[in-house]
């Protein structure tokens, strides 16, 4: 039985690794899944999806007026086989959006992977990401880990001299020179490297 999957991490921990290794078994397995990415994050051009580990997937674009749902039927009547969607940049749908994807697996009986952060860089929810807490059949955290080794649960935002931000926009597009994965203590104290290189960078600004 179709079920929506939401899987989520703090930044870095191979979301998108684990979303084009979902879409090779499908293909391996003679299936074809849909992969989707929100037309707002241009980090490594539009209209893919791209691992840190090198490999890169063409993707369909979401942006926040997409109709998911209508995208998927219209593909379908268009004569095209889909097996499964996997979304990439899942935080970025809206709360509508993430409906039209519960919609699609009960009304269409396909799969919805959705691959995400949880909160922002305050620690924050974004509006899909607490959307597919709240739908989503099946949640799994991704765990990756903080520079001191414990379980990193939040994501940072830092400006040049790696000062952790407390305050701006909740998007900002931006890789690893702009965010890194936190675990909550060093989070909170705004702790972004170990204390000798934190001194460094404190001196050198």
């Amino acid at each position: 039985m179709a079920s929506l999957y939401f899987k989520y991490s703090a930044m870095n921990s191979g979301k998108s690794t684990q979303l084009l290794q979902a879409h090779y078994n499908y293909r391996e397995r003679g299936m074809t899944p849909l992969a989707v990415t929100a037309a707002i994050d241009d980090r490594y051009g539009v209209g893919k999806i791209t691992a840190r580990i090198g490999l890169e997937l063409p993707a369909e674009l979401f942006a926040s007026d997409t109709d998911l749902f209508a995208m998927v039927e219209d593909k379908i009547a268009a004569g095209e086989k889909i097996h499964a969607m996997l979304v990439d940049e899942a935080q970025f749908l809206t709360e509508e959006q993430v409906a039209q994807c519960a919609k699609i697996v009960d009304e269409i009986g396909i799969p919805v992977m959705a691959y995400g952060l949880r909160t922002d860089f305050l620690g924050k929810f974004f509006p899909g990401s607490e959307a597919l807490m709240r739908m989503a059949d099946n949640i799994e955290e991704i765990k990756t880990i903080c520079w001191c080794g414990r379980k990193a649960t939040h994501t940072a935002r830092m400006d040049e001299n790696g000062t952790v931000l407390k305050e701006g926009e909740q998007i900002s597009i931006g890789g690893n020179d702009v965010y890194i994965a936190l675990c909550r203590k060093h989070h909170t104290t705004g702790q972004s490297r170990p204390e000798e290189n934190q001194n460094v960078l404190n001196n050198a600004a």
